[in-house]
């Protein structure tokens, strides 16, 4: 297990809120042990908090050709036909993998191929699960074709606490499955827009890890 690059801002100020409340404790507050032991306790959940969340488990990836991997942990919320407007102009099926403040944050490429596309689009912060966050939330859209012309898109989008949308790749590069394209801090979403004939892997509801489990194949 590994502390993900992205989280050490945050852990630093979780440091620091460690130690500054601590230290007005014992400055202050010597004389009032339970106030004095609910500090220790709110400073060290803001520290398990912010470990937890920034965690970067090991995980055997395994390339998959053919198959569209999902490329986030979390669990399945919508599975429809939608028509996506942004690249494309056509229906494609939507899969969204909803990501809460527990699970791993870290996001992977579901297939391997050329960046085609790239946008970031600042916008809401409505909670992940709601219908318009798709379209209204801070987001960036991601397009990525393999090496048989075969191309699906790809969202990450800010939920009610997430502030910050992280992606590492540029457009026109090669990128392989699996390989980290980015984070979402804090509560946050995927969506993914196959091509209709997808044939899907997964149902409703179900939990998913990213890098591992296969959301469809071409």
């Amino acid at each position: 297990m590994k502390f993900h690059k992205e989280g050490i801002p945050s852990l630093i100020i979780a440091i620091l809120f460690a130690v500054v409340v601590n230290t007005l404790t014992l400055l202050f507050l010597n004389d009032y042990p339970s106030i004095k032991i609910t500090g220790y306790v709110l400073s060290g959940l803001v520290l398990i908090t912010i470990i937890q969340f920034f965690r970067s488990p090991t995980r055997n990836w395994v390339a998959r050709e053919g198959e569209i991997i999902s490329p986030a942990d979390g669990t399945v919320v919508v599975i429809e036909e939608v028509e996506e407007t942004e690249y494309f102009n056509e229906k494609r099926l939507q899969v969204s993998v909803f990501m809460s403040p527990v699970n791993v944050h870290i996001n992977r490429y579901p297939i391997s191929g050329r960046l085609k596309y790239f946008k970031y689009h600042p916008g809401l912060y409505l909670v992940a699960w709601h219908p318009k966050s798709s379209t209204e939330n801070e987001r960036t859209t991601i397009v990525v074709e393999d090496n048989k012309g075969r191309s699906i898109l790809y969202r990450q989008i800010a939920g009610a606490l997430a502030r910050r949308i992280v992606f590492f790749g540029k457009e026109g590069e090669s990128v392989k499955q699996n390989d980290e394209c980015g984070f979402i801090k804090f509560g946050s979403r995927v969506d993914l827009l196959l091509p209709l004939d997808a044939k899907l892997n997964v149902k409703l509801n179900e939990k998913v890890k990213g890098g591992i489990t296969t959301i469809a194949k071409f």
